[in-house]
């Protein structure tokens, strides 16, 4: 149902509010989508692909007293149960428990599921995570200019891959990650919670993410994802714990997931300046659907910065952001190239935000100083619709490059209740182009309202996605060691 213009503001307010209490409670542990394990041993969930094969992780020598490492048995298991793969491929189960890891590979036509109460603790030992050169579109780590370290859960070249669970728990301890890293003792970037490469068919969901040591989830040069129901919880001040960052991927489905972190809730990306360029590997297709976001300091959906290799058709809608610094954000600069377009948006509840509506080109982070400065992006389609917002101190920040304005910009049926201390100048305007129609506050002159004559909804494809056809199917098992 669309927001009207009178939509009462205090509706929206207790409307946001049970959102987040029930979020809070249930965990996205919604009964429709979970999994279950049945008496008599019946294990019951919905993924894109069912396994013939299956065994647990106490079947090579696992441990779940918290303490005992159990990466040996983790990639013992795998390995062994790889051998299915071209014979209806097999699932790894995870018992409820406490088990310790460090970072293993996962393999195709492979499922891992987590019981309900199972908990996968990440290592504090940095030796159980091997060293990996930089991401070729980035050119060097993020932390550091090494390498970065491998991601807990982590997979390259695979395809059918389904990691899920009866919500159960991946926990990655990341206090010890954080703490060196801000004593600047970190030789390469920091691990992952689960980061699949040069992956198709990828199916991430309803899981619980603890306490990531930098991004939670993060698929790259990888097409035909699915992240579904995924809880994310880390201290708001924990440095880049970003939640889930789809980067130089086609056709992505993000639905129904609960993100509080120390960065962005969802961080689209692409590769970084001159690397990024010639790499030349776009996001695209990307839909973002049904987002309950809290981020103090960021964004409920950034585009950027690194997006050197473009991005293009997002579509997002039902976000609801509290607490959280701004909506949807673009993030670019001089160098960075490329461009992010066809951007479209709906439906958003926010309260409490220091922006509303973030673009800036002024955001200069390189990898190196060999990034080349005639290097301009292009922002162009950028479409708002459907906004109700509380409590906001700047309504719009909007700045583009000079010589290179951002283009295209369109806002409609947006109202925002400015903070009782919010800034005098609700809007901040510069070298941007674009049309509005039905923005409470008025919004600057470069962004000039159409007037009841010319109303105007922006845009919205109606056109369905690939990965909008995939079907989950009805995935059952007889499990003897339950």
């Amino acid at each position: 149902m669309e927001f009207s213009r009178s939509h009462d503001r205090a509706q929206v307010i207790k409307t946001v509010s049970v959102l987040v209490v029930v979020a809070l409670l249930s965990l996205r542990g919604a009964e429709s989508r979970r999994a279950r394990i049945q008496q008599g041993g019946s294990l019951e969930y919905k993924a894109i692909s069912c396994r013939s094969h299956s065994a647990s992780l106490t079947d090579f020598g696992g441990v779940a007293d918290g303490k005992t490492s159990n990466t040996k048995a983790f990639q013992a298991a795998i390995d062994k149960l790889s051998q299915y793969a071209s014979d209806g491929g097999a699932q790894l189960y995870i018992p409820a428990g406490k088990w310790l890891t460090g970072s293993f590979s996962l393999t195709s036509h492979f499922t891992l599921y987590l019981h309900k109460d199972a908990v996968l603790l990440a290592s504090q030992d940095m030796n159980e995570y091997p060293a990996l050169k930089p991401l070729p579109s980035y050119g060097r780590g993020r932390d550091a200019a090494a390498g970065r370290y491998t991601s807990l859960i982590f997979g390259t070249n695979l395809t059918d891959v389904v990691v899920t669970g009866d919500n159960g728990t991946i926990d990655g301890q990341g206090a010890f990650w954080w703490q060196n890293f801000h004593r600047g003792k970190l030789k390469y970037t920091r691990p992952y919670l689960i980061e699949l490469m040069f992956s198709d068919q990828v199916q991430i969901s309803n899981l619980t993410l603890l306490n990531s040591p930098s991004w939670n989830v993060h698929p790259v040069y990888s097409s035909n994802i699915l992240v579904q129901g995924i809880t994310i919880i880390a201290p708001v001040k924990s440095p880049n714990t970003d939640g889930i960052n789809p980067d130089s991927c086609t056709n992505v489905r993000i639905e129904d997931c609960y993100i509080v972190s120390g960065d962005d809730c969802i961080a689209v990306k692409s590769g970084w300046d001159e690397y990024g360029i010639a790499f030349g590997w776009p996001t695209k297709q990307l839909i973002i659907r049904r987002l309950t976001c809290i981020s103090p300091y960021s964004a409920a959906i950034a585009l950027g910065s690194e997006m050197s290799g473009g991005i293009q058709d997002v579509r997002a809608e039902d976000i609801v952001a509290i607490q959280t610094e701004s909506a949807v954000r673009i993030k670019t600069a001089i160098g960075r190239g490329a461009y992010v377009k066809d951007i479209y948006v709906k439906r958003m509840s926010l309260h409490t935000m220091k922006w509303v509506f973030l673009m800036s080109g002024n955001y200069k982070a390189h990898p190196d100083n060999k990034y080349d400065p005639n290097a301009l992006p292009v922002i162009q389609g950028i479409n708002y619709r459907d906004v109700v917002a509380e409590n906001v101190t700047v309504a719009g920040r909007m700045e583009g490059i000079s010589g290179d304005p951002f283009t295209g910009i369109c806002m409609s049926n947006v109202t925002i209740g400015m903070a009782s201390k919010a800034k005098k100048m609700s809007w901040r305007c510069s070298d941007v182009a674009g049309i509005t129609s039905g923005v409470t506050p008025p919004p600057c002159d470069l962004l000039a309202d159409q007037g009841p004559k010319k109303v105007t909804t922006c845009d919205f494809p109606e056109d369905t996605l690939p990965i909008d056809m995939v079907e989950f199917k009805q995935c059952s098992y007889r499990m003897s060691y339950v």
